[in-house]
C-alpha cells in the first residue's frame, strides 16, 4: 500500500524564487512562533550549510551554488528551540565585503565585473565553504569540496580559520563535502576522499577516528577527467561513479564561461564505476549506462555482491551561460529518481532497477545503518508524482516492500534536505524524527519542521516559524551535543 499526499498541480513561480534571495543579516534568538510542540526529548544541534548570498553589493550571482556560506544552528533543548546564524569568514568573503563588489570568478558561472579582459586567464577561485557542515573530533567544519575545509566555534559559529588536519592538509589541497560516518566496532569513523581532476584524476582517501586522528590513507589514479561529487562506503569497499562528462576548458580561460558551464554529458560513453578495495591502490572498473549522479543514499555487501542506492540524471543537468537560475523552466531540466545498483566484483557486471520515480534528491537515512543493510529511506521529493518540479515533500520508502509515504509542503512550501535523528533508546530503523528547513512562499519566511520519521504522512509534530526567510540550503547534519 502506498500513502500519499493529495496530488496538486501548480506552485506559484514567485513563491519558489523568493527562497533564492540573499540573507545579510546574521540572528541569534529563541524561536517562540511554534505551531505544535517539540518533542521532549529531542536534544542537541542541527547544523545546515548553504549560500547564503546570492549577490554581492547587488550584483546578482550567476548561479546560485557560487554563493558564501552561510552556516545556521537550531539547538533543541527541554522543548525549546534556539536558532543562530552566521557566514564562513572566509578570505574571498571578507575581501569582497570589504570592497562592495564580486572580486572572484565562481566556479559555476558567475563573472567578475569588467567583462573578458577582467575574466580571461584567472583561475584563482575563492574558497566559499557552502557545501556542508558536520561536527567531529570537536571540531565544526563547513566544507566545499575544492579546498580546505573552515573550522568554526561550535557555539557562537564564529569562524576560527583553515582546518589542515595537524598538516595533512596542504594550503588548497580539496577535500570532499561528502564525507560518511561509518559506524566501527573500534568507534565510528569519519570516511572521505579529496579528487584533483585532470587528464587523469588522483584520488585520496581518509579514515578518522573519534578523536579525529587519522587511522587510515590510500589513493589511486583513474583515467580521465572526473567529476566525482559524492562516493559511498561499504566495509571493505569504497565505491565512486564516474560520470561520462567531458571538460572544455578553453572558453573558462579565455574569460567567456565558468568551468561548470564548460562540462557536457557524452551520452554514449558508458558511467564508470570504480569499486576500491581497503588497502589496495588499483580500483576495478564496471562500467553501466550513460547516467549521472551526485548523491548517493547509501552501500552494503551481500551475498557477494555491492549494493549502491543512487539518484540518477539521464543527462547532466547542465549550466547555460546568462540564464537567470531564478526563472528555470523545470520541464527543460532533467529530473533526479532513485535506482538500485547491483555491483557484482567477481564478473565484473552491473544490474540496475528503479526504486523511486518520481522526481527526488537530497537522501538521508538512519546514521545507524550507514554502510550497512537498511530499510527506510528519505528523500526530498516533488509534490506531483510525475514531472519536474521544486521539491516540495518529503518521501519515506521502504526499499524492501516498496511501500511510500508522502508529506508535502504544497503549493507553498519548498523543501530542503531532510536530516535523520534517532530517537533515545530506539528499538527499530525508523524510531527518529526528520527535520527540514522549508521555505513558506506565502509568508517569505522559512519554518523548521519535525516530522515523526515512522508516521510522516501525519504531517509536523511542530512547526518552528523563523523570524526570516533562509535561502535555499545544501547539506546539513545533528549532533547530541548541547553548545
Amino acid at each position: 500500500m502506498t500513502v500519499s499526499a493529495p496530488t496538486r498541480n501548480t506552485y506559484l513561480d514567485h513563491n519558489w524564487q523568493g527562497g533564492h534571495q540573499s540573507l545579510k543579516e546574521e540572528y541569534d534568538y529563541a524561536i517562540a512562533d511554534i505551531d505544535g510542540e517539540i518533542p521532549a526529548e529531542l536534544s542537541g544541534t542541527l547544523f545546515r550549510n548553504g549560500p547564503g548570498l546570492l549577490d554581492v553589493n547587488g550584483t546578482p550571482l550567476q548561479h546560485p551554488f557560487d554563493g558564501d556560506g552561510m552556516i545556521c544552528s537550531i539547538q533543541f533543548d527541554q522543548g525549546k528551540a534556539h536558532f543562530r546564524n552566521r557566514f564562513v569568514r572566509t578570505e574571498g568573503y571578507l575581501a569582497e565585503q570589504e570592497a562592495g563588489k564580486i572580486l572572484y570568478r565562481g566556479v559555476f558561472g558567475t563573472p567578475k565585473p569588467g567583462g573578458l579582459l577582467a575574466n580571461a586567464f584567472d583561475i584563482n577561485f575563492k574558497n566559499i565553504a557552502n557545501t556542508h557542515i558536520i561536527y567531529w573530533a570537536g571540531k565544526l567544519l563547513a566544507l566545499w569540496e575544492a579546498d580546505q575545509p573552515y573550522r568554526l566555534d561550535p557555539s557562537t559559529l564564529d569562524t576560527l580559520g583553515l582546518e589542515d588536519f595537524s598538516g595533512l592538509l596542504n594550503p588548497g589541497d580539496p577535500f570532499s563535502a561528502h564525507p560518511r560516518i561509518l559506524p566501527h566496532a573500534d568507534g565510528d569513523r569519519l570516511v572521505n576522499f579529496a579528487i584533483k581532476p585532470g587528464l587523469s584524476s588522483k584520488v585520496k582517501l581518509f579514515e578518522f577516528d573519534p578523536s579525529g586522528e587519522v587511522v587510515h590513507q590510500q589513493q589511486f589514479v583513474i583515467p580521465g577527467f572526473a567529476f566525482i561529487h559524492d562516493f559511498a562506503v561499504t566495509p571493505n569497499y569504497y565505491i565512486f561513479f564516474q560520470n561520462p562528462v567531458i571538460l572544455n576548458p578553453i572558453p573558462f580561460l579565455l574569460g567567456f564561461k565558468g568551468a561548470g558551464e564548460c562540462i557536457s554529458f557524452k551520452p554514449g560513453s558508458p558511467t564508470k564505476i570504480w569499486l576500491v578495495r581497503r588497502g589496495e591502490n588499483k580500483p576495478q572498473q564496471l562500467d553501466t549506462d550513460a547516467c549521472f549522479v551526485f548523491h548517493h543514499a547509501n552501500a552494503y555487501e551481500e551475498d557477494g555482491q555491492v549494493i549502491v542506492d543512487s539518484i540518477c540524471y539521464d543527462t547532466f543537468p547542465g549550466l547555460e551561460s546568462g540564464i537567470d537560475f531564478r526563472t528555470i523552466d523545470f520541464d527543460g531540466v532533467p529530473p533526479g529518481s532513485l535506482w538500485r545498483f547491483h555491483l557484482n566484483p567477481e564478473t565484473a557486471t552491473v544490474e540496475k532497477t528503479p526504486l523511486i520515480q518520481r522526481s527526488c534528491e537530497f537522501p538521508t537515512l538512519n546514521p545507524a545503518n550507514v554502510a550497512h543493510d537498511y530499510r527506510y529511506v528519505y528523500i526530498g521529493a516533488t509534490d506531483t508524482s510525475t514531472g519536474n518540479a521544486p521539491l516540495q515533500a518529503i518521501l519515506k520508502q521502504d526499499v524492501k516492500t516498496g511501500e511510500e509515504q508522502v508529506w508535502s509542503a504544497a503549493p507553498q512550501g519548498f523543501m530542503g534536505e531532510p536530516v535523520f535523528i534517532p530517537k533515545p533508546n530506539a528499538t527499530q530503523e525508523d524510531h527518529g524524527w526528520l527535520i527540514a528547513l522549508v521555505y513558506d512562499g506565502d509568508h517569505d519566511r522559512s519554518d523548521v519542521v519535525i516530522l515523526d520519521a515512522e508516521r510522516i504522512e501525519q504531517g509536523p509534530l511542530a512547526r518552528l516559524h523563523l523570524k526570516h526567510h533562509i535561502p535555499y540550503g545544501l547539506h546539513g547534519s545533528f549532533t547530541p551535543t548541547l553548545f
